[in-house]
C-alpha cells in the first residue's frame, strides 16, 4: 500500500512537469517483443523508437491523446491514450496483410538496393559539411552547458534502507527522466558560460569562460576530470563517434550501411522546411552501434533533427543506456546550426531493466551567432585565464542572463540540497569512502594532511622480503602552489628502513615554472622502464610484486636526490632541467653483482656506483587536457601522442662522481583510434649512451618476472636479460573490442574483447663497457645477433574486470633459463 502510495506521489509530482508520458511495449501477434519499433505523437515528430527488448518511454511537454505506432511489415496502429500519463500499454502489432502500388515492404534486414532511404542517405554523404560556421570567414557564439549527474531507479525500498536512514529528506524532491521514465535525484550540476570566437582562415578558435559554478562534488577535480573526458565534442557527420574511449558507428558514415537498416518512415515540415524520417537499427548485435531516427532537409539534404540510442548488446561496460539529442536551426536555405546538444548516459553495474545507477547528462545550447566580424590573428591567439576567481564568483543576475536554457525546480534545488547534505556525518562518511577509494589517500582536515598511499602499503621482494609503507603529503586544497610528501617502509627480512622525501613549489602560475627536490633511499628494481624519470618517489610495481617468476633477485639498493626546474612556456609542451646524484649497490650481492673494474679501487674493483648526472628533457603532448591550476593538476584524456627527448651529461670528479657519459634518448607513444576496428597503440624507444659506463648505468631492455601485464615490457624475458648502451624497441598493442568475438555467436554474449601484441627490441653493448662490467656475476648481452621479438594473445573484459595474456617468445629461445611461454594478466574498471 505504502508503495504505491509513493508511486502515486511520484506520479503527481513529475505530472507537474510533463504533460503527456507513454510506457510500455510493442508486441507481435505471437507475443513477441518488437524492437526499433516507431512511436509518434500524432500530427507531430515527437517520438521515440522501442529498445532491443520492445519497450519504450518518452514524455513531451505539449499535450496529445493519441499515439501512432509503426514499423515495416505490420499495420500501422493508432492508440488513443486515457490520460497524461499512460504507463504500462502493451501495444499489439499485426503483420502487414496489403502492399499497396509502388511500396516495398521491408522485413528484418534492409536490402542496400532499391532502399530510398539509402538513396537519401548517399545525397546526404554528397553534401556532407562540417559545422555551419565553417561556411564563413570568421564566427562567434555563446555557449551554455550544464553537466548533472543523477542517482536513479529510486524506490520505496531504497529509500527505507539503512544506507539512506537518516537522509530520507533527500527524497522529498524526485523527478522522471522522459527518456527512461525512470524516477531520478539530482546530486551535480556544473554549469559553464562562454563565447566561443573563431576564424578558418587562420584556422584558430579559442572559447573564454565568462562563468563556472560548481554544485554538489563539484569541488572535486578527479570527479570533474571524469566528466571532462567523459562528455567530449563530437560530429555526427563523422564516420565514428568516441564516447568512453570506444568508436562507435556514426548513422551518418559511409561504413553505416554495412553497420545499419535503414528505413524512410515519414515526411513533414519543420520549421517550414520539408524533411524525411528515416529509422535507423544496428544489422547485427554486440557492436558498438546505435539504433534512432533523423529528419533530414529535402533540398539541402542537412539534418534538422537526431537522435541516437546506444544499443543494449552493445560491448560497453557499466554504461546501460546512452541517448543523444541535436537540434539544428534552419539560418538559411544552405546554413543549418547546431542549436542544442543533449547526452543521457545510465551507469550501472547491471543492464537489467530495473538495476539502480547514475545519469550522467550534458546539455550543450548554442546561441547569438555572429559571422564575418574582422580581428587580428593575434586575438585569437592569446588565451584568457579559466582559473580567473572571478570565473567562480559570477552572482545570480549573471547567471539569470548568462543561462541560454533556465534550470528546472529540480536543478535549481541542487545547491541547497547539498549545502544541507554537508551537515549530515553520514553523508561526509559516504563521500569520504568514495574519496578515499579513489585517490588512495585519507584526508586529515585538521592538519591539512592526506595519509596514503594506502595502496602501496604492503610488499615483498627477495631482499626485503614482507614490506610495509606509510606515508603522507600536505594538503591544504586541490589547487596548492606547493606541496610536501614523505614516506617511510620497513623490510622484515633486510630489517632496513627505507625512506623518501619530496617537495615542489609552483613560482608562476602562467608559465607554470615549478622547482622540486627531494631524497630517496630505498631498494628499486630497476631497468623496468628504458626512458626513467627523476622521480623521488616514483616505485615500480615490480619492486614489490608479490608474486613473480623465477628468481626476483637482480634488485639495487638506491640513494637518489634531485633538484630540478619544470616550465611549460607554451600548451602542453615542457621543458625539465635539473641535476641528480645517486648511490647504487646491489641489494643481495650473491646473486646479482654490480662490480665493475676501478683501478682506484685498493683491490681494483669497486661495488657502488656515485654519479652525479644534468639532465634535460623536452616533452610535448598534443592535445593533452588537464584541469586545476596548482602544482600538481589532474589528467583528462589519455588518447594524446607523448613525444619526449632526453639528454643526460654524467659529470666524473664533481661530488666524487665516477663516469663521464653522456646519453641521448627518444621515445614516441600513440594511440590509434581505428573507428570500428578498436584502438592501437604503438611506442617506439631510441637511445645511445656515449662513453664507457658499468651495468649499473646501462640501458637495459625491460623484462617483467611479475605475472601482471605491464605495457612498454617484455614479459618473456627476466630483469636485465638484455643490457645494452645503443638500443631500439617498439611496442604495439591492439585492442579489437570485440569486433571478432562478437561475431561468434557462443561467445557473443560474454562480451570478451580480444587483444593482440606485439613487441621487439634491438640493442648493442660495445666490448669496452662489457671489460668494464667483467667481475660481475651475470651475463652481458644484447640483442644484436637479430631483433628479439614476442607476440601475445589476450582475452578482455572477462567479468567486466579481469585480463588474461598468453605470450610468446619468438627468439633467444636457446638462452640459458629461456621462458617461452608465459601468462600474465591484470584487472581495473574500464568501459
Amino acid at each position: 500500500m505504502k508503495k504505491f502510495l509513493f508511486l502515486l506521489s511520484f506520479l503527481w509530482i513529475s505530472g507537474m512537469v510533463a504533460q503527456t508520458k507513454i510506457g510500455g511495449i510493442v508486441k507481435d501477434g505471437s507475443g513477441n517483443p518488437v524492437s526499433f519499433a516507431n512511436i509518434i505523437f500524432k500530427n507531430s515528430s515527437e517520438g521515440t523508437i522501442t529498445n532491443d527488448n520492445g519497450r519504450f518511454y518518452f514524455e513531451s511537454e505539449n499535450n496529445y491523446n493519441t499515439i501512432v505506432v509503426s514499423f515495416i511489415g505490420y499495420d500501422t496502429k493508432e492508440i488513443a491514450l486515457q490520460g497524461k500519463v499512460n504507463y504500462n500499454l502493451e501495444i499489439v502489432l499485426e503483420e502487414s496483410t496489403e502492399q499497396l502500388d509502388e511500396v516495398v515492404v521491408y522485413t528484418g534486414k534492409q536490402s542496400k538496393k532499391n532502399n530510398p532511404a539509402i538513396d537519401i542517405l548517399k545525397k546526404i554523404w554528397a553534401k556532407k559539411r562540417e559545422n555551419g560556421v565553417r561556411k564563413f570567414k570568421s564566427y562567434q557564439y555563446d555557449k551554455y552547458e550544464k553537466v548533472e549527474f543523477d542517482l536513479n531507479t529510486i524506490d520505496s525500498n531504497l529509500i527505507k534502507s539503512r544506507l539512506f536512514k537518516g537522509l530520507e529528506f533527500i527524497f522529498d524532491d524526485l523527478d522522471t527522466s522522459r527518456i527512461t521514465g525512470k524516477t531520478y535525484l539530482p546530486i551535480f550540476l556544473n554549469e559553464v558560460s562562454s563565447k566561443v570566437y573563431g576564424d578558418n582562415r587562420f584556422k584558430l578558435e579559442k572559447e573564454d569562460v565568462l562563468g563556472n559554478k560548481n554544485s554538489g562534488f563539484g569541488g572535486n577535480q578527479a570527479i570533474t576530470a571524469f566528466v571532462e573526458d567523459l562528455y567530449s565534442d563530437y560530429d555526427i557527420y563523422d564516420n565514428y563517434l568516441k564516447f568512453f574511449s570506444k568508436s562507435f558507428t556514426s548513422p551518418l558514415s559511409k561504413t553505416g550501411v554495412d553497420t545499419y537498416n535503414y528505413v524512410l518512415s515519414d515526411s513533414t515540415y519543420i520549421d517550414n522546411k520539408w524533411c524525411y524520417n528515416i529509422i535507423y537499427y544496428p544489422r547485427r548485435k554486440n557492436e558498438l552501434t546505435f539504433k534512432g531516427d533523423f529528419w533530414v532537409n529535402d533540398t539541402t539534404f542537412a539534418i534538422k533533427k537526431i537522435n541516437l540510442e546506444v544499443a543494449k548488446s552493445a560491448n560497453i561496460n557499466w554504461v546501460k543506456e546512452i541517448y543523444i539529442e541535436q537540434d539544428f536551426e534552419v539560418v538559411n536555405d544552405s546554413v543549418f546550426l547546431l542549436k542544442r546538444d543533449y547526452m543521457l548516459s545510465d551507469f550501472a553495474f547491471s543492464k537489467k531493466e530495473k538495476s539502480r545507477g547514475v545519469y550522467g547528462k550534458r546539455t550543450t545550447v548554442y546561441d547569438h551567432y555572429k559571422f564575418d566580424l574582422d580581428r587580428p590573428k593575434d586575438f585569437y591567439e592569446s588565451e584568457t585565464d579559466p582559473y580567473d576567481p572571478r570565473v567562480f564568483e559570477r552572482d545570480s543576475v549573471f547567471w539569470r542572463n548568462a543561462r541560454l536554457e533556465s534550470l528546472n525546480e529540480d536543478e535549481s534545488g541542487i545547491f541547497k540540497l547539498l549545502d544541507t547534505l554537508r551537515t549530515v556525518p553520514k553523508f561526509n562518511t559516504f563521500y569520504n569512502v568514495v574519496s578515499i577509494l579513489n585517490s588512495g589517500y585519507v584526508e586529515v582536515d585538521k592538519w591539512n594532511l592526506d595519509i596514503g598511499d594506502i595502496y602501496s602499503t604492503f610488499g615483498f621482494n627477495d631482499a626485503e622480503g614482507i614490506r610495509i609503507r606509510g606515508g603522507a603529503r600536505t594538503y591544504f586544497g586541490q589547487n596548492d602552489t606547493w606541496r610536501l610528501e614523505g614516506y617511510l617502509a620497513y623490510g622484515f627480512e633486510d630489517k632496513k628502513v627505507k625512506h623518501g622525501l619530496s617537495g615542489k613549489f609552483l613560482l608562476d602560475r602562467k608559465s607554470r615554472l615549478i622547482v622540486s627536490g627531494g631524497n630517496r633511499r630505498d631498494i628499486e628494481q630497476l631497468g623496468i622502464s628504458l626512458t626513467a624519470t627523476n622521480d623521488v618517489l616514483g616505485r615500480s610495481i615490480a619492486s614489490s610484486a608479490l608474486v613473480s617468476v623465477g628468481n626476483n633477485n637482480r634488485l639495487t639498493n638506491i640513494n637518489l636526490s634531485v633538484l630540478g626546474f619544470d616550465i611549460e612556456p607554451v600548451r602542453n609542451f615542457r621543458i625539465n632541467f635539473g641535476g641528480s646524484f645517486r648511490e647504487l649497490s646491489s641489494a643481495l650481492p650473491q646473486d646479482f653483482s654490480l662490480d665493475y673494474i676501478d683501478p682506484t679501487s685498493p683491490t681494483g674493483i669497486s661495488s657502488e656506483i656515485r654519479q652525479f648526472d644534468i639532465n634535460t628533457t623536452l616533452i610535448y603532448t598534443p592535445g593533452k587536457r588537464t584541469i586545476g591550476y596548482g602544482v600538481e593538476r589532474i589528467n583528462v584524456n589519455s588518447n594524446h601522442s607523448t613525444l619526449l627527448l632526453n639528454y643526460t651529461k654524467g659529470l666524473q670528479g664533481f661530488l666524487q662522481s665516477d663516469f663521464d657519459y653522456e646519453r641521448l634518448q627518444f621515445s614516441y607513444r600513440q594511440p590509434w583510434q581505428l573507428g570500428g576496428f578498436g584502438r592501437l597503440t604503438s611506442t617506439v624507444e631510441l637511445g645511445r649512451t656515449f662513453g664507457e659506463v658499468p651495468l649499473g648505468l646501462l640501458s637495459v631492455i625491460p623484462g617483467n618476472q611479475t605475472l601482471f601485464s605491464l605495457y612498454n615490457t617484455f614479459p618473456n624475458l627476466d630483469f636485465y636479460e638484455f643490457v645494452t648502451d645503443t638500443y631500439a624497441t617498439v611496442h604495439l598493442e591492439h585492442n579489437f573490442n570485440g569486433r571478432i568475438f562478437s561475431r561468434i555467436p557462443f561467445l557473443r554474449k560474454l562480451n570478451l574483447r580480444e587483444i593482440i601484441g606485439l613487441r621487439a627490441a634491438w640493442g648493442q653493448i660495445s666490448d669496452e663497457n662489457i671489460a668494464l662490467s667483467s667481475p660481475t656475476n651475470i651475463p652481458l648481452q644484447a640483442p644484436d645477433q637479430e631483433p628479439y621479438w614476442e607476440y601475445s594473445l589476450g582475452i578482455g573484459n572477462i567479468f567486466k574486470i579481469f585480463r588474461i595474456d598468453f605470450n610468446f617468445r619468438g627468439n633467444y629461445l636457446d638462452a640459458p633459463e629461456a621462458r617461452p611461454f608465459g601468462v600474465t594478466g591484470t584487472f581495473g574498471f574500464s568501459f
